[in-house]
C-alpha cells in the first residue's frame, strides 16, 4: 500500500504541476494559438522549461534518495511517504523549497509563452495558495525538526535563491 501511495503521489503531483495548471492558464487566457511567438521568447520560454522541470525533478529525486520519502503532502495531509530525515543539502541549498521554486519557473514559462494578464493571475493565485501550504509545512517541519529547522530557516531562504 505505500509503494501505491508513492506512487500515486508522483502520479498526482505530475498531472497537477505539468499538466493541469499550465492548461488552466492557456484556457483562462482565451485558448491562444500556441505558434509564431518569436524566437526571443521561445527561448526564453524553453529556459524557464527546462530549467524549472530540472530544479523540480533534482528535488524529487534527492527528497526520495536522502529523505526517504514523498513530495506529497498538502496541508498538512500525507499524501504519501513524509521524509525521515530533514533535508539542507543538495537543492535544498538553494532555498528551503526548491521543487516549488522549479515548479513556479516552470509555470512562469508559460507567462512567457502566453503573454496575457490571465496567465500571471493564476500563476499568482497558484503562487499564493503554494504560500499558504508553505506556512503549514513549516509548523510541521518545526514540530518534526525542532532547532534543527530553526537553524536551516536561519541560513536559507524560503524561496529565493541562496
Amino acid at each position: 500500500m505505500s509503494k501505491f501511495r508513492a506512487i500515486a503521489g508522483y502520479v498526482l503531483g505530475g498531472v497537477m504541476f505539468v499538466v493541469l495548471l499550465p492548461t488552466i492558464m492557456w484556457l483562462a487566457s482565451g485558448m491562444p494559438a500556441l505558434e509564431h511567438i518569436g524566437a526571443c521568447r521561445a527561448l526564453i520560454t524553453g529556459v524557464l522549461i527546462l530549467g524549472g522541470l530540472a530544479l523540480s525533478i533534482w528535488t524529487i529525486v534527492y527528497m526520495k534518495r536522502r529523505g526517504k520519502g514523498n513530495p506529497m503532502d498538502a496541508f498538512d495531509h500525507e499524501i504519501g511517504p513524509r521524509t525521515q530525515h530533514l533535508m539542507t543539502e543538495g537543492p535544498y541549498r538553494i532555498n528551503r523549497n526548491p521543487m516549488l521554486t522549479g515548479t513556479l519557473v516552470y509555470l512562469a514559462s508559460f507567462i512567457v509563452w502566453l503573454w496575457t494578464w490571465q496567465a500571471v493571475l493564476v500563476w499568482g493565485i497558484f503562487f499564493a495558495i503554494m504560500f499558504v501550504q508553505v506556512l503549514t509545512e513549516e509548523k510541521r517541519l518545526r514540530r518534526d525538526f525542532g532547532e534543527e529547522y530553526e537553524s536551516y530557516c536561519r541560513r536559507t531562504r524560503r524561496f529565493l535563491p541562496f
